[in-house]
């Protein structure tokens, strides 16, 4: 039986980005998954909206002052992600650490923007069903939010060491991906919890 020659693959490279990277299609599943729960919560406040002679319970429609700003800083994020997503598959360290604080920062105005937009709800998470399930939809949100600006921020750590390189920036381009997911997420809900009671 003749034996084939064992062929040297050490050139191929260890990591890929978009699909050809195992940790995208976990990141894919994960975003379905998470997906899916917003689809849950937005279906229960369409439910109880439905099934109730008036809506919101117990409350005025939320003021729009600080959900807008928040929508606005979250669809103009999505710029400064497109780039650094570019930046981490050019594997341009300098430009990747840049744009990784930058997003970091995005990242706290977009949490300090939710801690206001909380204060304008005018009803308690306890107060009645509208209450509770409108404080649901906006914590899912904000635990992602948190959950994205958790990774940004060890990715930021990590690019300022020796681990920034390789597998790395694929990181960051899957976590680019992600923070995409997070800002399409907040859109309907922004116009569930902030237009459609006004309809």
């Amino acid at each position: 039986m003749k034996e084939h020659p064992v062929q040297d693959l050490s050139y191929l490279p260890q990591y890929g980005y978009g699909s050809r990277s195992t940790a995208f299609w976990g990141t894919a599943g994960f975003m379905l998954i998470e997906g899916t729960g917003f689809a849950l919560a937005a279906g229960t406040y369409l439910y109880l909206a439905l099934v109730n002679q008036t809506w919101p319970l117990g409350a005025a429609p939320p003021g729009l002052l600080w959900s807008s700003l928040l929508t606005f800083v979250l669809v103009a994020s999505v710029w400064m992600n497109q780039i650094t997503k570019r930046h981490a598959e050019h594997e341009d360290l300098r430009l990747v650490r840049r744009d990784l604080v930058v997003m970091s920062v995005i990242g706290f105005v977009v949490l300090a923007l939710r801690a206001m937009e909380f204060t304008t709800l005018g009803i308690r998470w306890d107060q009645n069903a509208y209450g509770s399930i409108v404080w649901v939809l906006l914590g899912l949100h904000t635990t992602h939010v948190l959950t994205d600006l958790g990774d940004t921020l060890v990715l930021t750590a990590l690019m300022f060491t020796r681990h920034g390189r390789g597998k790395r920036f694929s990181d960051v381009s899957d976590n680019a991906v992600y923070w995409n997911f997070v800002v399409i997420a907040w859109l309907p809900i922004y116009a569930l919890i902030y237009f459609a009671p006004r309809l």
